[in-house]
């Protein structure tokens, strides 16, 4: 009678063992028979080749239209003038609102236009000369140029070049004027210094004189260029004569 016995125990054990395994999942948890099967994991991709650079963006085309100015023509008509690059000028020739032609320059020569008895040249510098037929060219009036020069003698010089011909406008460091030498007032005399304008065939130069260290000199041309200095010479002194 003790086999009967025996079976049952095993029974109930392994009844309680299954009753554990239920008791430890979460509510509400399925069984791994229950669960959908996973996804696929997805597979590495093979490396793409890096993507060939595209062509250069282009540059900025060269020799741009620049303006410069706009010059009233003979027959009332205007030039605008426009700079593409070193020593190369373009003008448009405009009557109102029309645009009777473009002049360029090229090579280093000058560009001629007609239209109606209106001549036109445009010089390889930008300027406009223009004439109606029969009458005198009317050159473009010549702008004021100037440069700022650095004295000896603590002043600044400004030399200045324009339609009224040249003349130096001679300061302090500070702005304060002292003097003007021009073609009326072609030399002038402050502080023991010397300025003056000296013709030297076709050119004009200005020359700066220090009376009062012996007579040293500094000659500019109107570029502001120091073109020539001349250093005065000294007497020999007498035989025991202090220095």
């Amino acid at each position: 009678m003790r086999a009967p016995r025996r079976t049952a125990l095993l029974r109930v054990t392994a009844l309680t063992g299954a009753a554990a395994v239920a008791l430890a999942l979460p509510a509400g948890a399925a069984s791994a028979d229950d669960l959908p099967p996973a996804p696929p994991r997805p597979q590495a991709l093979p490396a793409q080749p890096a993507a060939a650079p595209g062509p250069a963006a282009p540059a900025a085309p060269a020799g741009q239209r620049v303006y410069v100015t706009t010059v009233r023509l003979a027959d009332g008509s205007v030039a605008k003038v426009y700079k593409r690059g070193p020593g190369r000028f373009e003008a448009d020739v405009h009557a109102g609102s029309t645009r009777l032609d473009t002049l360029v320059t090229r090579g280093g020569k000058p560009a001629h236009g007609q239209h109606n008895g209106l001549h036109v040249v445009l010089q390889p510098n930008g300027t406009v000369t223009s004439w109606v037929e029969g009458a005198r060219p009317r050159p473009e009036p010549r702008a004021e140029r100037s440069v700022r020069v650095d004295l000896p003698g603590g002043r600044i010089g400004k030399l200045v070049d324009g339609p009224k011909g040249k003349r130096v406008e001679i300061s302090t460091f500070d702005g304060k004027r002292v003097a003007t030498v021009d073609r009326k007032h072609p030399s002038v005399f402050d502080d023991g210094w010397t300025y003056k304008l000296v013709q030297d065939g076709s050119r004009v130069k200005f020359v700066v004189i220090d009376g009062r260290g012996g007579g040293d000199s500094w000659v500019y041309d109107f570029a502001g260029r120091l073109v020539e200095q001349y250093t005065a010479e000294t007497a020999p002194q007498a035989p025991g004569a202090k220095p």
